[in-house]
């Protein structure tokens, strides 16, 4: 017998399934802090700062890796940046005392410099989610910014080049969305994500953060929140890339052609508009169908027909025109049936 829930009993169950655990969280944080502690050695008197999913609150399981960086004193810093020299003594730097003070613990461990874009890429060879082939972490040596905002961080793809950046402001917005939110922001993102991996990862992950700090900022159950991103998403893209909410870097690159990504996010808006339709109406079925179409691994398909065929049934019995009120059908061919993904 088919479960009749909510959308919001299937998004929560959905969330729940694909948060990453305390016990990953716990290993992975104890990991950076170790890279940490090795790049504040390597640079004394540096400081250290934490982003990407575990610094912003926003992981999901399997835990495959973690970000951190370290930005130089103005002194140490005054041989780089742009136009002079390139950040590959630093990237080595780092690398050898990272070797010389986790060797011990990681057999398998391994460090990679040469043909890194901006980080150092430190492979534990140990993943920290059973099942998982490894457990990495990037590892950035920034600089100050000659402007006072934010940093420079390498791009080894062209020499002596480096760009503006600035993860640490980064990591204080999401954050703060998240408190405003009370948790929504984060819980959003992670079915984002999932959404995202499903289909083809027409956005990286910070392109999805940057457009939800556009228009999640309050309270909300995930359905809204998740009709307000695509909603938004989706017109943001049509106009053009997403911008640095930070306004220190440039726009966010896309991974696959603009018009392409529109038409995901585009469809996506119309099945959870459908969703939240149907269930209005009194549809579970229908709803969780529509909702399955976004997030197929997380939601469990239904037979939204079946609902279909009863009210037509019930309709003709009642005297009514048979084929009233069809027009949300999922599927059914219909002039409001969402377009499919690649349409």
């Amino acid at each position: 017998m088919v479960r009749k829930e909510s959308l919001a009993q299937l998004l929560d169950e959905g969330r729940r399934e694909i948060q990453v655990t305390d016990e990953e969280l716990a290993e992975a944080k104890r990991r950076r802090k170790l890279l940490a502690a090795s790049a504040s050695r390597a640079f004394p008197g540096s400081t250290t700062y934490y982003n990407g999913s575990v610094a912003h609150g926003d992981a999901n399981t399997p835990l495959t890796d973690v970000d951190l960086g370290v930005v130089l004193t103005k002194k140490d810093a005054e041989p780089y940046g742009p136009g002079k020299k390139s950040a590959l003594a630093l990237m080595e730097k780092v690398r050898e005392v990272i070797h010389a003070d986790l060797d011990d613990e990681f057999d398998d461990l391994t460090i990679e410099v040469e043909g890194r874009r901006r980080a150092v890429l430190v492979r534990f060879g140990d993943p920290v989610t059973q099942g998982q082939d490894d457990f990495t972490a990037d590892v950035m040596t920034a600089l100050p910014h000659p402007s006072g905002r934010g940093l420079c961080i390498p791009n080894m793809k062209i020499a002596d080049q480096w760009d503006p950046a600035d993860p640490i402001t980064h990591t204080r917005m999401v954050l703060r969305a998240i408190e405003d939110t009370e948790v929504v922001f984060a819980r959003t993102v992670r079915l984002l994500k999932h959404w995202n991996g499903t289909h083809s990862k027409p956005l990286c992950s910070w392109n999805i953060k940057a457009l939800c700090l556009g228009c999640l900022d309050e309270p909300m159950p995930l359905i809204n929140a998740l009709r307000d991103f695509f909603t938004y998403a989706a017109d943001e893209i049509d106009k053009g890339p997403t911008p640095d909410p930070a306004g220190v870097a440039g726009p966010i690159p896309l991974n696959m052609p603009r018009r392409d990504v529109h038409k995901r996010l585009r469809t996506a808006k119309e099945y959870i508009n459908l969703a939240i339709e149907h269930e209005k109406a009194g549809r579970p079925l229908s709803a969780q169908h529509a909702l399955h179409q976004v997030l197929p691994e997380l939601v469990p398909d239904a037979d939204g027909t079946q609902e279909e065929a009863g009210r037509l049934a019930q309709t003709v019995l009642a005297g009514g025109t048979a084929a009233s009120g069809l027009g949300l059908a999922t599927r059914l061919v219909t002039p409001t049936r969402p377009r499919a993904w690649g349409d």
